[in-house]
Order: structure tokens, then C-alpha cells, then sequence
């Protein structure tokens, strides 16, 4: 049974239609993340589940009551803001407290929740100090911690760490991952950043033009995309996409030609009737270069060397550029050619719909 159950979320501003029908089931405990480009509906589908957005039609259901039309502040939900939204004249510890007694929680029950909530979040040499006397980082375990002490049913984050830098982002994604551990409350996230996803997440829902793209686990969502928009958004550096230039039907395979180059899939793996049109997409992670003959070759363009992995970016007899992850310790060069061997396991192929038509290797030996 779904805790936080949403159907057929319908958003409109005049004429721009900014959710499409959105039809989602949480789980109780769960964190799901909410992620796509700027503009693809996820903080619009946030405030609309929080009270801050009225639905143009839809509904939303939490724990078994209908909270569609209730005021935000009725939800039984928590709101982290990118912003912080912290009282600049409060203190720490007035901050952390201010819902409660504007709710009238007694004096014992509120000290009580905010000794117990700022020593969770390591907040108590702070809690006499303003917002102005914090760093960015403090100022966020602030406005987790004013939203843990109300014990909502759904903690909601928009974008909670894009202010951040590098380093404290990664800290903060590591606090939160324990802070949901501990808690085990419902958490919905949204970002813009697929690494936040793919490390933070239970479940990842991608939208896409307001409406959802596909909802599955990190892992489901890298290994069986069902789109070229998601394949493309998951993973970094992105999949590499080849459209091809001619295509070759043989008893068992496809043999694709890509320049000088071509490249063999078992035509078990089609799902579905083979359309003339096919674009072939492999991750950076599942080429390799190759000292004797490949299915491709090309001249290298540039590395780009990140400490522990590099990429190379070669451009292939055919024109087209891929980029190929190499040992970090390799001696190749720009100008340099080279061949590159493909793992045809993790070769995905889309249609003229972009959408996937092949399966797993797994998945064709289970059949």
C-alpha cells in the first residue's frame, strides 16, 4: 500500500502545462528523488505536493487522507528550502523551536525536541549564535533540523545543497543518507544533479516535460533505461549515441557500419519488430581501446585526465565522436589512432521513437 499516493496531477500557469497527468506511489520510509532539466516539472510537482502550488486537477493522498485541498500548513509535511528560509534575527536555537511554539507545544516538549534534534545534527555550540554568524553548511543542518523537529510524516528538500560547494555538498549527501537511516521517515528530494540521485535515492523518478520519464532504482534506471532522454541523462560522462549509416540484416545479427569500422548484435535481443532506422547507444565505461583490430577506430581528440580515470574523446573513421574511458596511467596521446572494442552486453539500441528496443544479455539467457 502506497503511503503518499498520487493521480493523474494535472498543473496548468494560463496556458503553459506544467504537469502532465503525474501518477506516483511512495512507500512509507522511503527516499525518492525527483530529478531532470531545468524546467521538466520537479520543484513545480514539490510545492504542488507541499500546499505552496494549487492543483489544477489530480489528487493527492498521504497516509490514507485526501490532502488535495488542504492548506500547506494542515499537510503533516516539512520543507527544506534551497534558500534556508532561516529568521535573520532569531537564534539557532529560536529558529529550531519557532514552529513548535507557534503550535503551542509546552516549554518541557520543546526543549526536550530541540536538545534532541540539535545533538543529532551536531548543532549545540551553535544554538546561541544568528544565521548571519553561520556558514552555508550550518545554515542547512539549521533548516534540516527546524523541519526534523516538527517529526512531519514527509520531509521535502528543493535542491537543499545547490548553494553549497564541492566538498561540502558531498559531506551534506553523506549526512543526509545517515539522517534518513536514523529517522526512517519519508523523504522526497529534488535536484537537478544526477550524482545526488544516484547516491541518495531509494527510487529515482525522472521527469522530462512535466511528466515522468521512468521510476526505478539508480541501478535500474543505468542498466535498463526505457528512453534515449534517460539513458542520455544517467551516467557521466553521458552514453554515447551512434546513428548509423548503414545496416545489414544477417541470419542472427545486425551488422551496423560506422565508417570503416562495424559493429555485430545478436538479433535475439531485439525486442519487438527491427526498424530501419536504429541508433546505438554505449556508455563510456564499456569501450575499451585495443592494441590489434576493433569493431571501430578513430583518432583521439583530447583527454581529459581526473586524477584516477581519464576519458578520451576520439572521433571515428565515420566523423562522429565518442568518448571512451581509459586507465589513468595510459601513455596515449592526442593525434594518436587507435581501435576500440565494444562490450555488446551493455549495448543499448533505440528506434526512431527514442525509444529502447533491446534487452539485457541477462535477460535474452532467461528466456
Amino acid at each position: 500500500m502506497s503511503y503518499l499516493a498520487i493521480t493523474e496531477l494535472q498543473k496548468y500557469y494560463d496556458s503553459y502545462h506544467a504537469l502532465r497527468g503525474i501518477n506516483l506511489s511512495i512507500k512509507e520510509g522511503e527516499f525518492v528523488v525527483f530529478v531532470g532539466p531545468s524546467g521538466c516539472g520537479k520543484s513545480t510537482l514539490l510545492r504542488t505536493i507541499a500546499g505552496l502550488e494549487s492543483s489544477s486537477s489530480g489528487s493527492i493522498n498521504l497516509d490514507g487522507r485526501d490532502i488535495t485541498e488542504l492548506a500547506s500548513s494542515k499537510r503533516d509535511l516539512a520543507m527544506v528550502f534551497q534558500s534556508y528560509a532561516l529568521y535573520p534575527h532569531m537564534t539557532v536555537a529560536e529558529n529550531l523551536s519557532f514552529a513548535l511554539r507557534l503550535a503551542k507545544v509546552p516549554d518541557e516538549e520543546v526543549k526536550e525536541k530541540v536538545r534532541s534534534v540539535s545533538a543529532s545534527l551536531q548543532l549545540d555550540p551553535l544554538l546561541e549564535r544568528k544565521p548571519k554568524e553561520l556558514s552555508g553548511g550550518q545554515r542547512q543542518r539549521v533548516a534540516i533540523g527546524r523541519a526534523i523537529v516538527r517529526q512531519p510524516k514527509v520531509f521535502l528538500f528543493d535542491e537543499p545543497l545547490s548553494n553549497l560547494d564541492a566538498a561540502l555538498r558531498v559531506q551534506m549527501r553523506l549526512e543526509l543518507a545517515r539522517l534518513h537511516k536514523k529517522l526512517g521517515t519519508t523523504m522526497i528530494y529534488v535536484t537537478h544533479d544526477q550524482v545526488e540521485a544516484m547516491t541518495l535515492a531509494d527510487r529515482v523518478v525522472i521527469l522530462n516535460a512535466g511528466s515522468i520519464e521512468q521510476v526505478g532504482t539508480p541501478l535500474e534506471l543505468y542498466r535498463q533505461p526505457n528512453s534515449r532522454f534517460v539513458a542520455e541523462f544517467i551516467g557521466t560522462p553521458k552514453m554515447n549515441l551512434l546513428p548509423t549509416e548503414n545496416m545489414i540484416r544477417q541470419e542472427n545479427e545486425l551488422v551496423f557500419q560506422l565508417g570503416a569500422g562495424e559493429i555485430r548484435f545478436p538479433t535475439a535481443r531485439i525486442s519487438g519488430p527491427i526498424p530501419s532506422s536504429i541508433v546505438l547507444g554505449i556508455r563510456p565505461e564499456h569501450m575499451s581501446l585495443s592494441e590489434e583490430k576493433g569493431e571501430l577506430n578513430g583518432r583521439i581528440e583530447l583527454i581529459e585526465h581526473l586524477g584516477s580515470e581519464a576519458y578520451a574523446h576520439i572521433q571515428l573513421s565515420s566523423n562522429q565522436t565518442i568518448i571512451v574511458k581509459v586507465s589513468a596511467r595510459s601513455d596515449i596521446k592526442d593525434g594518436q589512432l587507435v581501435n576500440i572494442n565494444i562490450d555488446r552486453d551493455e549495448m543499448i539500441l533505440f528506434n526512431e521513437s527514442d525509444r529502447v528496443i533491446s534487452l539485457l544479455a541477462e535477460e535474452v539467457e532467461d528466456v
